[in-house]
Formats: structure tokens, C-alpha cells, sequence
């Protein structure tokens, strides 16, 4: 269903370097949305990354949302690969695709690490806090993204998106997920206006580090990103901590420590040593964040009982929604009256 008509791609990427020749494709393991293969074209070295096929949820699969703020971000500070051309024609290879420089990296599939020394695997970690950083601190209106999003009452209206994709799911019900759907809009901390470029979905296998160095060189899979609130993006970024390495590749568990990499407070800490002033972490950012990236797993497993998923293992995923929901439960019981405290 995701398979590339090659003819056609051959016969678009001619009319963008015609000195082209000799197409060479290959599909990216992982990810659930986006379908993204690599290209050679001649000399030419690129990824492209179109939407699925088949029916999507309004909303959904927004690569032109992806294409537009990397675009935007380029010079910021914010590493990105350099986006190239955005296709909004459908008819080419079944649905609208982009294409942008490929770059040369390492990205880790493992949040353990465990090809890496120990030095490195810390300075990994903490060049993910300060490049989070780094994109809050760039000002969406400077750099013509002032109606990526709506701002302000980001939480609410988070929630209430993510219950009613919930809803609307033909799946099974999750006790958790139906507590959570009644605790999270009745506590969120009150609004203290921040704004930022939030990502959505910034986590370690997200990020392209460099070929040899623990440095990132480019944030990756743009599709959640909107203008949101900082700390959803922070409290997300923590879940590692929070969970196992079956629940989507945590270190909760994991001889973490011994190995090197720094502790949940060290990461946030760094984090906020290059952010711009925000309130502190609570629970609730992070218990948010395993709400709705509960959701997503459930998403998912919608997508592959419509026969739609971009991953072979996307029916396997679903059943990480209840999992993560339970988590998110348990972080807010670890720490009660958790409103008002930092962690």
C-alpha cells in the first residue's frame, strides 16, 4: 500500500535535477505515520516523506505542517535537515510527499545505548535537553510561524483533542484512560502564557547525532508539532525514566545509572540551564504526556486493523496504550498533592 511508484518518482525528480539517472530507493525502518525512504538520484542524496494511503483522520499525517516549520527553523539555532521541495500533488506517487537533504548520522533506536561509552551516552542525553531548549527559546512570530498553532489554554484544549480521538475510536475501553480523561482537565496548573515551537514528539529516536560526536545535528519527524506549551514537550521528553524498555524503549529498570546516563532531575536541570524562564516540571506535564501518547499507540492500532500503518508492528503497539496509562497513574500517585511541587 506504501510502495513507491518508481516511474513516477523518476519522473518528478528529473524535472527537479534533470542531470540526474539511476533511482535507488529504500524504505526507513520504523516510525508509525509517515512512510519515509531514502532516494539517490545521480548525486543527489535525499529522504522523502509522504503521507500514507488510505483513510486518515482529519488532521492527521500533516507533512505539509512538517515541511513548513523545519523550513522556518532553518538558521535558528535548531538543527533540522534543509527542506528542499514540497509536493502537494497527490496524483504523483498517491499522496502529497516532500523531499529534503538526507544527512549523514547516527540516530538511536535503544534509549540504553548500549553501543556507546559511557561519557558519550551522558553528553547524548544532555544535548537532547539543550537542543529541546534551544527550540522554546526561538519566537514563532520572528521567524513567520506567530499561527502555527493557537496559543495560550494549550493543555485543555490538548486534552480535550486527545479524549476525543479516544472517543471516537472503534477500539476496546481503558479504565485508566477514562480516569485520566476526568483527572487531567480538572487539574491543570494554572496558565502562565508561555508559548513555544512545541515539537510533539521529541524524543531520543527522533534525533540524528553526529557520525562520531554525542551532538545533535538534526531534529527529526515534525508531524505533532504545533505552538504549545514548553513543559509538554519536557514532561514527554522525561518518559524514559518513567518507564520500561518494553514500553516503547524506557530505561526505567535498566542499570541506567552505572551506565552513564544522567538522572531525570540532571536532564530537566540541564534543560533549564538553556531554556528561557518557565514554570518547573510537575507531574502532570508528564502524566499528560503518557496520556496522549496513549492515545497515539491507540491511533495506531486503528490504523492497522484499517490496514493503513506505516509499521508491520503497529498492531503490537496498540497494546502499549493501556500500559502507558497505568504509568501515567502512577507518576501522579508517586507524588501526591503534586499541583503545587516541582520534581
Amino acid at each position: 500500500m506504501n510502495d513507491l511508484d518508481l516511474q513516477a518518482l523518476a519522473n518528478w525528480l528529473a524535472d527537479k535535477w534533470p542531470d540526474g539517472c539511476d533511482l535507488q530507493t529504500q524504505r526507513i525502518s520504523g516510525g508509525q505515520s509517515n512512510p519515509t525512504w531514502f532516494i539517490t538520484w545521480g548525486a543527489n542524496r535525499l529522504v522523502l516523506r509522504k503521507k500514507p494511503a488510505g483513510p486518515i483522520l482529519p488532521g492527521a499525517h500533516a507533512i505539509e505542517r512538517e515541511f513548513r516549520v523545519q523550513n522556518a527553523l532553518s538558521g535558528t539555532g535548531v538543527p533540522v535537515p534543509r527542506m528542499l521541495y514540497f509536493e502537494a500533488d497527490a496524483s504523483i506517487l498517491g499522496t502529497p510527499f516532500y523531499v529534503m537533504e538526507r544527512l549523514e548520522g547516527r540516530v538511536f533506536a535503544d534509549t540504553t545505548l548500549p553501543d556507546v561509552e559511557a561519557g558519550d551516552r551522558r553528553e547524548i542525553y544532555l544535548d537532547m535537553a539543550r537542543t529541546l531548549a534551544r527550540l522554546h527559546a526561538v519566537r514563532p512570530d520572528q521567524i513567520g510561524l506567530g499561527d502555527y498553532g493557537k496559543p495560550g489554554n494549550y493543555f485543555s484544549r490538548q486534552i480535550a483533542k486527545w479524549s476525543r480521538q479516544y472517543v471516537e475510536s472503534d477500539g476496546p475501553r481503558i479504565a485508566d484512560i477514562d480516569w485520566l480523561m476526568d483527572w487531567l482537565p480538572a487539574n491543570i496548573p494554572v496558565d502562565d502564557g508561555a508559548t513555544a515551537i512545541a515539537h510533539g514528539d521529541f524524543r531520543l529516536g527522533n534525533l540524528m547525532y553526529h557520525p562520531t560526536e554525542p551532538r545533535v545535528i538534526a531534529v527529526l519527524d515534525w508531524e505533532l508539532s504545533t505552538l504549545g506549551h514548553p513543559l509538554a514537550d519536557l514532561g514527554y521528553c522525561v518518559m524514559p525514566w518513567n518507564s520500561s524498555p518494553a514500553e516503547y524503549g524506557g530505561i526505567l529498570g535498566t542499570n541506567w545509572m552505572a551506565a552513564g546516563i544522567p538522572s531525570q532531575t540532571e536532564f530537566v536541570s540541564e534543560y533549564y540551564t538553556t531554556a528561557q524562564r518557565t514554570a518547573p516540571l510537575l507531574p502532570f506535564h508528564k502524566a499528560f504526556a503518557m496520556f496522549r501518547f496513549a492515545v497515539i499507540f491507540i491511533g495506531i492500532a486503528d490504523r492497522a486493523r484499517a490496514g493503513n500503518a506505516a509499521s508491520a508492528e503497529a498492531a503490537d503497539l496498540g497494546a502499549l496504550a493501556p500500559r502507558f496509562a497505568a504509568r501515567a497513574r502512577e507518576v501522579l500517585a508517586s507524588t501526591p498533592s503534586n499541583i503545587g511541587k516541582t520534581v
